[in-house]
């Protein structure tokens, strides 16, 4: 069994080194295919990413102009030849070390979609504000879909490859959580949740995500209620 991992990259010089090597040591015993989509970073991160493209079990997507994570991730799902994906963001808020947390429902319930619930774990650093966006779209996806989840934000989502590759997404930013959320539960798809540790950072350590995302998420999940 391969394990795709696919880590969408924007400006971030300071950590993406340290973030493969946490992926590279993560306890996970079968085949890892490492894919790096860079967004149109404007510091070192591509000249960083460099030094993956030759090594085995790396590949490294440069997109021309930064489109956002959820068109990162898509590029990236484009290249994944394994059979389990993970989503990996490229900063410390969430740990490797949960990992085989997230793969054991895949081998042991076939699972098909599994979710790393910061909820259901050690929560740290998340400001009121996030908190409070989080837990309204949770409670959102459960009223308009009936699941019954924890954690509809969480960046750690991880997907059989071939229901993730079946899937036909459109998001450019931070909407590919509430798209992929909608779309999964509107095909019947069970979402497994598993408690992993988050730390959350602040805007000034190179959180991304701000307000107006969390209208746009909300939005989303109400439009793919009745929209294919």
């Amino acid at each position: 069994m391969k394990l795709s991992i696919i880590i969408p990259v924007y400006n971030e010089e300071k950590h993406i080194e340290k973030v493969v090597e946490d992926v590279l040591k993560t306890p996970v015993k079968f085949e890892k295919e490492i894919i790096i989509v860079d967004d149109g970073s404007r510091d070192k991160t591509r000249q960083i990413l460099k030094k993956y493209g030759s090594r085995k079990g790396f590949k490294i997507v440069l997109q021309s102009k930064n489109s956002g994570k959820g068109a990162a991730i898509r590029a990236g799902i484009k290249e994944v030849s394994g059979d389990i994906v993970l989503i990996q963001d490229a900063d410390f808020e969430y740990s490797t070390l949960d990992y085989p947390k997230i793969i054991e429902p895949f081998l042991t319930k076939k699972a098909k979609v599994v979710y790393g619930s910061r909820f259901l774990g050690e929560v740290s650093g998340m400001n009121w504000k996030n908190l409070l966006a989080n837990k309204i779209l949770t409670s959102f996806v459960n009223l308009l879909y009936g699941a019954n989840i924890t954690d509809e934000a969480t960046a750690y989502k991880a997907f059989r490859a071939q229901v993730i590759k079946n899937i036909s997404l459109t998001c450019k930013r931070f909407e590919f959580c509430p798209e992929v959320t909608a779309k999964v539960l509107k095909k019947g798809i069970k979402i497994y949740e598993v408690p992993i540790i988050y730390h959350g950072r602040t805007t000034k350590q190179g959180k991304k995500i701000n307000w107006k995302d969390g209208f746009v998420a909300l939005w989303t999940l109400i439009k793919y209620r009745f929209k294919n």
